[in-house]
Parts: C-alpha cells; sequence; structure tokens
C-alpha cells in the first residue's frame, strides 16, 4: 500500500499561505510589514518540509511518479519563494514617486486640520502664536514661533 507523501503537500501548503497571508494578514501591522519577517519564517518551514518529502520521495522502493511529483512541489515552492522576494522587494521599489508630495526643506502647504480637542488648527495660526509662557523666561520678549514640527503617522487608526 502507497503512503502519501504528505510533507511535501503540507509543505506546498505553507509556501502559499506565506505567499499570500502578507497582503492580507500581515500587512496590517508595522512589525511584519516593514519587513516580512514572519513569511520568511513560513517559507523556512515550508522549505524544512520539502526537503523532509523529497528525501522520502527518492528514497529507496519509491516509484519514479512519487519521484517527479517530489520534484514539481519542490519546484513550485521554490518558485512561490522567489515571486514573493521579488514581489515585495523589487516590484514595490517599482511604485512611481509622489510627485506632488512636499519634498525635505520646502516650505508646507497651508492647511487646517482638527486637534484633539475638536478644534480647527491651521499652519498660519501655530506660526503666529507666541512662544509658550513657561519659556518666556528663557526669551526677552514674546515672539511668534520659528517654525512647526509636522508628524505624519502612518498606519491604521
Amino acid at each position: 500500500m502507497r503512503k502519501l507523501n504528505w510533507p511535501i503537500w503540507l509543505g506546498l501548503l505553507v509556501s502559499f499561505f506565506a505567499f499570500f497571508s502578507y497582503p492580507f494578514i500581515f500587512v496590517n501591522w508595522a512589525t511584519t510589514r516593514d519587513f516580512p519577517w514572519a513569511n520568511f519564517i513560513l517559507f523556512a518551514i515550508a522549505e524544512v518540509l520539502i526537503v523532509i518529502g523529497v528525501k522520502r520521495a527518492f528514497a529507496p522502493g519509491r516509484r519514479v511518479f512519487s519521484k517527479i511529483l517530489g520534484a514539481i512541489g519542490a519546484l513550485i515552492s521554490g518558485l512561490v519563494l522567489v515571486g514573493f522576494i521579488l514581489v515585495v522587494f523589487v516590484a514595490a521599489r517599482q511604485l512611481p514617486p509622489s510627485t506632488n508630495a512636499p519634498q525635505v526643506g520646502q516650505k508646507a502647504p497651508a492647511f487646517t486640520l482638527i486637534d484633539i480637542n475638536n478644534k480647527q488648527v491651521s499652519l498660519s495660526d501655530l506660526l503666529s502664536q507666541p512662544i509658550p509662557s513657561d519659556r518666556a523666561e528663557m526669551v526677552s520678549t514674546a515672539r511668534p514661533s520659528k517654525g512647526v514640527l509636522l508628524i505624519f503617522y502612518r498606519g491604521y487608526w
């Protein structure tokens, strides 16, 4: 009775899961979005299973059909890994630059946003405000602030 070479098929499934889990699951958190380490761990598990499966396929007494399927499974899993690396690291670099975004050192355009107290705050209001009173003793006269630090948060709220 023939036994199913389950490590090779499980490795193939894990490699497909590692490929498709990045855009649907792991991209939601900064720790796994910025560098897909969780996906690489899944690919490593898949490759270990593939190696075990290929060793089983090429064991003495196995049929030629089992050896062919083992080699095909290993090839497909390797191609999935290479495709993942190409998509995440190479194709992502080919995205067009944002030409309308302010460049480093460029003056920010006028804008008005809502602060945490649900009040509208504009950039011109912030630039015209005097230095806070807790620092007034360091400054002889109250004068408008020279700049505003803009912090852009990337992610989901």
